[in-house]
């Protein structure tokens, strides 16, 4: 259900390109937001990885250090494929640790250390900054460069001022998360680990998250007020139920100030009401494989954003075929969203 094309608020894109053909065309620098103490039984590292995952980078600190793997921390999973600056925590009550001089610094590269009273907790961090090279860009058949360019330009501009449809990107997904719970849901296979079994969960959850916004996307209210709407407060992780008596939304929707929001399915009655609550029902009923499952792992219903809003939006063409993009997103967004409203593209997930 994954594979299925997502519908794109701005229409199909006029341009074609190649995406993280090498692994620093794929740049992410992970934001705190608040300083450390300076003290504390928390070591926390600020790490440049390149073309390793989170987790692994999490297992060789521990395999390095002698620290259980409990004891190490992280706030949000980064790609494998790219160049990415994140921060983990280790748990070293008052004693130094060691071992970290071992660790292959062109894969793992420590740049700040610093101690906490606090561990890092997962979706702690502010906000991701993204620095994208695409290659081999070209216009689409048919297309003349000048228009697929200028067009281009167009979608940027609307981009900065409305955001994009807030899509979990194909990440979420992996090659065969989907198709894995479906299999299990079913019966015909089990997880791994609790690992295996989040990463399922999260993708039959995201598919039909997706699948409520594709279909606002297509009617087009996906960025727009409708009867039994949620909102989430901008910033923040606070949704409240709208009322249709509020002369304040539509200013506050363009204005950036709430976005509509749609259901992480779960336990319990959707908190959405009216024709919003409708079109949810509909989608989980179509999906029944997941929405009829998900309940039963203990995921409760929330409520996640319809519209992501794109932050310092920035582009250069340094050279023919080349693209360079610069932007700043929430953190538990996808970089990918953004660039399904610009380009079609090709590379690794």
């Amino acid at each position: 259900m994954s594979s299925t094309p997502l519908p794109r608020s701005l229409g199909a894109p006029m341009l074609q390109a190649q995406f993280k053909t090498l692994p620093e065309d794929f740049a992410v620098n992970e934001v705190l937001g608040f300083a450390c103490s300076g003290e504390g039984e928390h070591l926390w590292l600020q790490i440049r990885k390149t073309g390793i995952s989170t987790s692994d980078v999490a297992a060789q600190l521990a395999r390095a250090t002698g620290l259980r793997a409990s004891d190490i921390s992280w706030s949000g999973l980064k790609d494998k494929q790219g160049v990415c600056t994140q921060w983990f925590s280790l748990h070293s009550p008052g004693k130094d640790v060691d071992g970290l001089a071992g660790l292959p610094a062109d894969v793992i590269c420590i740049e700040q250390l610093v101690r906490n009273h606090k561990k890092l907790r997962r979706g702690s961090h502010g906000a991701n900054q993204f620095r994208i090279r695409l290659r081999e860009v070209t216009a689409v058949d048919g297309i003349t460069p000048e228009a697929a360019w200028q067009d281009l330009t167009r979608r940027l501009q609307v981009i900065a001022n409305d955001g994009v449809p807030n899509y979990f990107g194909e990440q979420r997904f992996g090659y065969a998360n989907l198709s894995h719970a479906e299999a299990w849901f079913s019966g015909q296979r089990k997880p791994r680990g609790r690992v295996e079994r989040g990463m399922w969960l999260s993708a039959a959850r995201s598919a039909v998250f997706n699948a409520v916004l594709a279909r606002r996307v297509e009617n087009g209210s996906w960025n727009a007020y409708v009867d039994g709407d949620v909102m989430n407060l901008a910033g923040s992780g606070s949704v409240f139920k709208s009322e249709a008596d509020d002369t304040s939304l539509t200013q506050r929707l363009q204005e950036m100030d709430i976005h509509p929001t749609g259901p992480l399915w779960g336990q319990g009655m959707l908190t959405s009401t009216g024709a919003t609550a409708a079109l949810e029902q509909a989608v989980a009923d179509e999906m029944t494989v997941f929405s009829a499952a998900l309940p039963r792992f203990g995921l409760k219903q929330e409520r996640r954003s319809l519209r992501l809003p794109v932050k310092a939006l920035d582009y250069r063409r340094p050279e023919a075929g080349t693209l360079e993009l610069e932007f700043t997103l929430p953190t538990g967004t996808y970089a990918t969203a953004v660039l399904h409203e610009l380009c079609f593209y090709a590379g690794s997930l």
